[in-house]
């Protein structure tokens, strides 16, 4: 029997495996199970690795706060460079969103957030290459917010836990028990905590220990696209249609939010095109003229690990089965809160409770109390 099994080893699976090893009240052994060792499939290395402090949910701003300052020592704590890039993301918002981002606002500066409300008019003093067309406010996180190379963190924890003692095993978990995990190969490991972070596929394996976890697989689009004219300085900017947009070295990246009937759990990992001609770039050629001449030069698809009860977390013990724990369910947001949840499971695994940042409102009880705690701004 080994002391922790976890089942993913993409970036949430492989901070928790190295928070486990690098705690020094931790003697025991941890395995990762992961299916996909070539990660190409996992949304880890298919995400678009960005990090905000703006949500609708306090808990979410805690713990993006603290992954970005972890993201600004990963060369000291991993010994990479993750090329972090800081201008703020921008929120914009139409006459019928405006309520809404008035109250995230409230939340933000409550929680000492760097945000700033701009009016039509100020929008345009502080990005004058963009157009106001429909805007009635806009949301700018000036600290803070921006973004990162995800795989080399999610390589950067996989390697750093294996120089510590993880052992890392290219399998599928095909049965989920207390205390055991029965792989496609046959194997069967035993274990006193086993911890699930399997990401879109989550739901699935649970599914086979009886669990219903609301976790599913959710396809998303990204977009590579060049400009004859770059505009100017560019934060992540959200169209009040869902739309994003924000640099990406020379070029620029962007998607959407899938129309209606098109974004089942079933979805094939292949890029909607359709989707840049009927729906991104419409709107980026609206907002930003200079995007009017766009040319899509690469793209690729990567699935949200989408969690339908609310699109927030699931993380913290199962409450039939105290040996398992749950670290699943981000809804988007896995990367950037991947190092926070990372220590949290490793405190809850060594010490019995959360000693830094509870994330007892994130546990499944809310679930199974049909509770949710709403997350309004799902990008």
């Amino acid at each position: 029997m080994v002391d922790v099994v976890v089942i993913g080893g993409g970036v949430m699976g492989s901070s928790i495996a190295w928070h486990l090893k690098r705690d020094a009240d931790f003697a025991g052994d941890v395995v990762v199970v992961e299916r996909d060792p070539g990660y190409t499939r996992a949304s880890s290395a298919l995400s678009a690795s960005s990090i905000r402090q703006q949500f609708s949910t306090p808990l979410n701003i805690h713990l993006s706060r603290y992954g970005i300052g972890f993201l600004r020592q990963a060369s000291k704590l991993l010994d990479v460079d993750l090329g972090l890039k800081e201008p703020g993301y921008l929120f914009l918002a139409s006459d019928a969103g405006e309520a809404v981002l008035r109250a995230n606002h409230a939340v933000q500066k409550g929680e000492g957030c760097a945000v700033e409300l701009l009016d039509p008019a100020a929008l345009r003093g502080r990005f004058p290459w963009m157009s106001d067309e429909g805007i009635r406010l806009a949301s700018h996180g000036v600290a803070n917010e921006g973004w990162f190379d995800g795989p080399a963190l999610m390589q950067a924890f996989r390697r750093k836990a294996r120089e510590l003692g993880a052992q890392y095993v290219a399998d599928e978990v095909v049965k989920l028990a207390p205390n055991a995990v029965t792989l496609r190969s046959g194997a069967t490991i035993e274990a006193g905590t086993v911890v699930l972070a399997a990401g879109p596929w989550s739901g699935e394996v649970a599914a086979t220990a009886g669990i219903a976890l609301p976790v599913e697989p959710r396809r998303r689009s990204v977009f590579v696209f060049d400009v004859r004219e770059p505009p100017g300085p560019t934060p992540l900017t959200i169209d009040p249609t869902g739309t994003w947009f924000r640099p990406e070295g020379r070029f620029y990246i962007g998607g959407t939010t899938p129309a209606d009937g098109n974004d089942p759990p079933t979805a094939a990992l292949e890029v909607q095109h359709q989707e840049w001609d009927d729906m991104v770039w419409p709107v980026l050629a609206n907002r930003v003229p200079a995007f009017e001449a766009a040319k899509v030069v690469n793209a690729w698809a990567g699935y949200y690990e989408y969690n339908t009860f609310d699109q927030n977390g699931i993380v913290g013990r199962y409450p039939a089965i105290d040996s398992l724990i749950f670290a699943t369910g981000f809804s988007g947001h896995g990367i950037q809160q991947s190092p926070a949840v990372g220590r949290a499971v490793a405190e809850l695994i060594v010490h019995g409770s959360y000693r830094t940042l509870d994330l007892s409102p994130f546990g499944y009880g809310r679930i199974s109390a049909g509770k949710p705690i709403r997350e309004l701004n799902v990008v």
